[in-house]
């Protein structure tokens, strides 16, 4: 049986951590950030977890 390929655009956009969780990006931090508050952007900062429900689907795309 061959082995699985990895969606490359999950490997993309997630990385797993030690304690096995998911993280991910977060939307609207591209350009045009002069229309954001202070506030928005200094929380797009801080670092984002996928769902709990989410996780098992993810690692299956990346491994």
């Amino acid at each position: 049986m061959p082995k699985m390929k990895s969606v490359k655009g999950a490997v993309k956009r997630f990385k797993v951590k030690k304690n096995g969780s998911v993280k991910r990006g977060t939307a609207f931090r591209s350009h045009i950030l002069t229309k954001q508050d202070a506030k928005t952007r200094r929380e797009q900062n801080t670092p984002k977890v996928i769902a709990k429900a989410d996780e098992k689907n993810v690692k299956a795309m990346i491994n």
